[in-house]
């Protein structure tokens, strides 16, 4: 008969295993993460101040009461008056807060000192930039432009 032998399990062949589980949980919890910035994108960030970038919201129960604070005015808020308004606002050179479709009544504020804002549809969002309503576009038209916050009182 011949000799029965099982080949030892090396140190190199366990070394290998635990490095593709480890490797495994990072590709989940980075693509989780990922997965979670893009259903989050627009509505919550961080201004190059710290502050909060944009604020998105369909509701009034969602703004801050007058009564604890004067309300602050954003550099630029947009509302959309359409069932889909494609929205871009980036800081110029720098982070894209907003590259979506804002549904029918949502808005979006943001308190950033620069902005660059372009609207496909320009006809379809009531912009305010720094407080001031912008004449809106004809029907179809794309718009693009920069705002920089106005100096508060």
């Amino acid at each position: 008969m011949g000799r029965h032998r099982s080949d030892p399990l090396g140190i190199a062949r366990l070394a290998l295993v635990g490095l593709a589980v480890v490797l495994l949980l990072a590709v989940i919890v980075i693509g989780g993460r990922a997965l979670f910035s893009t259903f989050g994108s627009g509505e919550f960030g961080s201004g190059a101040s710290g502050e909060p970038a944009a604020v998105a919201s369909s509701s009034p129960a969602a703004r801050p009461s007058a009564a604890t604070s004067p309300p602050r005015v954003p550099t630029v808020r947009v509302v959309c008056q359409a069932d889909r308004c494609p929205v871009f606002v980036r800081v110029p050179g720098g982070d894209v807060l907003v590259d979506r479709d804002l549904a029918r009544g949502e808005q979006a504020s943001y308190f950033d000192p620069e902005l660059d804002v372009v609207l496909d549809d320009a006809s379809t969002v009531e912009v305010f930039a720094n407080g001031t309503a912008r004449s809106p576009g004809p029907p179809g038209e794309r718009r693009a432009f920069s705002v920089t916050r106005s100096p508060g009182p």
